[in-house]
Order: C-alpha cells, then sequence, then structure tokens
C-alpha cells in the first residue's frame, strides 16, 4: 500500500547532502528518505509519547520512499553569515574589550525553490499499524530548520504513479540514465532507535547497515537554464 501526501512550501527549501562542510553549503533539491523518516518519528514522538514512537521505528526505518517534484525547480546561489568558533580559542573581534568564543564569517548555501507543490509516498505492509496520515499532516517543514510546507492532502492508493520516482530503491533496481544525480541518504536495515536518538551517545555510522545508507539516485530533471546566481531546471518526463 502506497500513502501520498501533498505539502505546499511555504518557503525555500535546503539541505545539504551527507559529504557536505559546513563551509560548502550546496543543497539537495529533495528530502532525503532519512530525513523524512527523522521528520515522521519527531511527530510520533511529540503526539504519542516516546514509548510509542521507539516500538514504531522499525517499521518507520523501513518505508520506501518517493517523491514527485514540481515541474520547474530553481536552485539560488548565496553567501550568507554564519556564527563559528575561533580556531585559537577567545577573541575580541569588535573592540569592546569582551572576549567572545565564537566568530562571523561567510559560508555559501543553496536554496531551492519550488515552482509547483512537493508529493511524498510511503509504502508500508498491509499489516502496518502506524497511522501515516496522521503523521504526515502534522509535519510543517523538511530540511533544514525553516524550509516549512503546508499538508494540503492525502490518498491511499496500490500502485504508484509513474511521475514518482523511488529515493531508496532495492538492490539491483532499474537505474535512469539521463537526469539530475542526487545521493540521498537512508536509514541502513539494522539501524536502532537508540542510533536515531541524538540524546543516546551512541554513534551513527555512515555506510553501514546500523547507521545511514547512501544511496545514489537519478531525479527527471535537465537543465534549463544558469548562471552565477541560479540553475533552474525542468521535469523531463518520467
Amino acid at each position: 500500500m502506497w500513502h501520498l501526501a501533498e505539502y505546499h512550501p511555504s518557503t525555500l527549501f535546503s539541505l545539504r547532502p551527507a559529504n557536505a562542510t559546513t563551509s560548502g553549503g550546496k543543497t539537495l533539491v529533495a528530502p532525503t528518505p532519512f530525513a523524512l523518516k527523522m521528520a515522521l518519528l519527531d511527530v510520533a514522538i511529540r503526539i504519542h509519547g516516546r514509548t510509542v514512537g521507539e516500538r514504531w521505528f522499525p517499521s518507520i526505518r523501513d518505508l520506501t520512499v518517493a517523491v514527485s517534484l514540481p515541474p520547474t525547480l530553481v536552485v539560488i546561489n548565496t553567501f550568507v553569515k554564519i556564527l563559528r568558533p575561533h580556531k585559537s580559542g577567545p577573541k575580541d573581534t569588535v573592540g569592546t574589550g569582551l572576549e567572545g568564543s565564537m566568530g562571523s564569517t561567510i559560508a555559501y548555501r543553496e536554496l531551492v525553490h519550488y515552482g509547483g507543490p512537493l508529493s511524498i509516498a510511503l509504502e508500508t505492509a498491509a499489516e502496518s499499524d502506524i497511522p501515516l496520515l496522521a503523521l504526515l499532516s502534522h509535519i510543517h517543514y523538511l530540511g533544514k530548520r525553516g524550509g516549512f510546507i503546508q499538508f494540503f492532502g492525502y490518498e491511499p492508493t496500490i500502485t504508484l504513479p509513474a511521475d514518482y520516482t523511488i529515493l531508496n530503491p532495492r538492490p539491483n533496481a532499474s537505474f535512469r540514465l539521463a537526469g539530475l544525480m542526487q545521493v540521498m541518504d537512508d536509514c541502513g536495515p539494522a539501524m536502532t532507535f537508540a542510533q536515531a536518538d541524538i540524546y543516546s551517545g551512541k554513534k551513527l555510522g555512515l555506510n553501514r547497515p546500523d547507521g545511514r545508507l547512501l544511496n545514489p539516485v537519478v531525479l527527471p530533471y535537465r537543465l534549463a537554464r544558469s548562471s552565477r546566481a541560479y540553475s533552474l531546471y525542468e521535469y523531463s518526463g518520467a
């Protein structure tokens, strides 16, 4: 069973790839399976409590995730001021006589403008007892904090529509030859709730069954125009 949810973005979207640095803030053009599953887990804990969230986590972890993006995507290039710890200890950077541990610097950032709604599909087993409609309707942002979205509709279906792209395909699945490649992270099949809990102290490895897995995914988009300030991508067909 597939569960389709439609969201209308109310702000720009941004989510750095797993291998991006703090200064080089390139962005993915879509939320990753890991980001979506952590958003669902967050909602489950806030609404139903930690015990229920922990019980539902294995089912959330194993969800198949697909996405349908709008006809056009615009990636905006910009520079922003950020705070960063001084490498050589506290400094008086503004001449007030007061030393601080943080200093301002410039960082590169990319932001995505969606030219329409964002649709997300989740596949569950027939016997799953997770109330996905309730969880999906309470997701208010994806990606970096501030990437707000508004829930707009829900529809269950047996067959995934052709315009959706699966973001965590099974091994040996077919691979689109032309399009926009994105490296998506997902929950490993052996990942536990303690490893998803940032307060547990357990480390979350990369490309490990008990950590995050990186999957290359090709989205059906082509670069239509670009300049120093932006890149415009258009849907190229399923």
